[in-house]
């Protein structure tokens, strides 16, 4: 969610470190449980324990990853939001009508929406968040991406105006919105934090002002103590539903998951590969807090198109034609994972099943370096792969990667480890001929993944793949009224992008989480995250 980037770090994966949860009464049980030292005995006044790690931002405008967003949702709140079934619907906005032509949608705004200090929530607040959020000077990396559709944006990105000429404060409770053409998802990108509200005298306070930050959401920011822990406490003033539990409390970098929701430390357990045997054992403790959600998401190898060798299409569908993506399912993910041919993942509007993909062929592999500009791979540049992580920890599936490439090929491919926020905002600048990447679901629909990755002229084209072809069928694509010829459309799209090779794709997700049996409402969304204020402790 976010600019969606989902980056399962190295060192999170191999410590199995990726969200976790408590310890409470087992069904039947009629006393309270002993607790075990160090433990958190579930709390009959609603305090949720969770596990996380820091953020890398809380500012909506700056947040491109799924860590920093995971927390800024439950603090702020935009005009609309993203209902159970991934569909927008109100939020600030009580309601908004859209023009003949399909361009300019008014919204009504709801008169009891608060920040956290109570002050009233204007049409001038919404106006003044993406006003600052598309200034260069906040330095932003999503605004061109999930506010570039309304007018005059453009231009306050390029530093020309401080103002948005298509967004028109009609009076405190009305917003007047211009984009440049229809777009079916247009509502569904101001879901994304971009596009939230934030209150100009908290940002004007000085920096770091979200370290105490005055948001709109059903949680508000009490205490965070960096590496140790962050608690949100329920907003009272919160115009939507109103949390459940009392506060929610983060133990950042706490230790394994696993661990801490057997020992009784959290209430939630993501579970990785290591620990799938244990928790899908039928006749184990822990097969009945299993629950499998389905991801909206796609992880790949990125090509540097501006870089040799990348630049032939051959080089790139030998690399893709080396990978076993069968075995490293099975072997590296313990099946917990879906293999990828595509870019779409299952579930996703325009999802094809009759998509031609490369299929592992080492022969052919081979014949493609033979028949590239290259002729052999004893004529390559030397290839490095970029990545994220801390202290050297590479995944075991990126390993992988690198020895099918060495074995099948021939070819060494060097890893480059970067930390996480240089590599989340600065890839475009320091990617190297590969990156390790990952994208999860904003909205359900095929243009957040196919132009918003590889469009021409979009941000998050990382690897900078251009193809004249392919844009136009984006571009016709986003803005067809017909349903069923849009998705045609984008189809057609994607098998171009897969012939060419602009990226390698190798699986789709699913999050595997334990939760406590006393621990009702956490619903996990295909977009990877909870809403926090639906979530409640009923001890028996």
């Amino acid at each position: 969610m976010r600019r969606a980037l989902y980056i399962l770090l190295s060192a999170v994966l191999l410590a199995g470190l990726l969200l976790v949860g408590g310890f409470g009464c087992q069904p039947g049980q009629e006393t309270e449980p002993t607790p075990v030292p160090g433990s958190t005995v579930p709390d009959a006044k609603g305090n949720l324990n969770l596990y996380n790690i820091d953020p890398l931002t809380l500012d909506p405008a700056v947040s491109g990853e799924m860590t920093s967003h995971e927390y800024i949702a439950q603090l702020f709140s935009g005009l609309v939001r993203l209902d159970d079934d991934l569909k927008p619907v109100p939020d600030i906005a009580r309601s908004w009508e859209l023009s003949d032509d399909g361009r300019t949608y008014t919204f009504y705004l709801r008169d009891d929406v608060r920040f956290h200090s109570g002050a009233e929530v204007k049409a001038g607040e919404v106006k003044y968040s993406w006003e600052r959020a598309s200034d260069p000077a906040t330095g932003s990396h999503t605004a061109a991406t999930y506010l570039g559709d309304i007018v005059g944006v453009e231009e306050v990105l390029a530093g020309k105006t401080k103002e948005i000429s298509g967004v028109r404060v009609i009076d405190d409770y009305t917003l007047e919105v211009t984009i440049d053409a229809p777009k079916s998802y247009f509502l569904s990108k101001l879901t994304y934090s971009t596009a939230f509200v934030v209150d100009r005298a908290n940002v004007q306070s000085g920096e770091g002002w979200w370290y105490r930050l005055n948001g709109t959401g059903p949680f508000k920011l009490s205490e965070w103590e960096e590496n140790d822990r962050l608690v949100l406490e329920r907003n009272e003033l919160y115009y939507g539903e109103m949390a459940k539990v009392n506060s929610v409390t983060f133990k950042l970098w706490g230790g394994v998951s696993m661990n801490m929701y057997e020992t009784g430390e959290i209430d939630v357990a993501s579970i990785s590969r290591h620990y799938i045997d244990k928790v899908t054992d039928k006749t184990g403790p822990f097969y009945r807090d299993l629950v499998i959600v389905p991801e909206l998401s796609f992880r790949y190898i990125g090509f540097n198109l501006t870089k040799p060798p990348f630049d032939d299409a051959n080089v790139r569908r030998a690399f893709s034609q080396a990978i076993d993506k069968d075995k490293m399912v099975s072997l590296a993910f313990r099946d917990m994972v879906q293999r990828a041919d595509g870019i779409l993942p299952p579930g996703m509007p325009g999802f094809n099943e009759n998509l031609s993909g490369w299929d592992y062929d080492v022969n052919e592999a081979k014949g493609l370096i033979k028949s590239s500009s290259y002729g052999d791979v004893s004529n390559l540049p030397p290839i490095t792969i970029t990545t994220s992580g801390w202290g050297g920890l590479i995944s075991p599936e990126l390993e992988a990667l690198v020895y099918e490439w060495q074995h099948n090929l021939g070819v060494e491919v060097k890893v480059r480890q970067l930390e996480p926020q240089r590599f989340l905002y600065h890839l475009k600048q320091e990617k190297d001929e590969m990156y390790y990447m990952g994208w999860i679901a904003d909205y359900p629909h095929p243009q957040n993944f196919l132009d918003i990755l590889f469009h021409s002229d979009v941000d998050n084209n990382y690897g900078e793949y251009s193809n004249p072809e392919v844009d136009a069928l984006l571009e016709m694509a986003g803005v067809e009224p017909d349903y069923d010829r849009s998705l045609s459309l984008y189809q057609q799209a994607e098998q171009l992008l897969v012939d060419d090779a602009a990226c390698l794709p190798l699986w789709f997700g699913q999050s595997y989480i334990l939760v406590k049996p006393y621990v009702k409402g956490y619903n996990l969304s295909p977009q990877g995250f909870a809403m926090l204020n639906s979530v409640s402790i009923e001890i028996d």
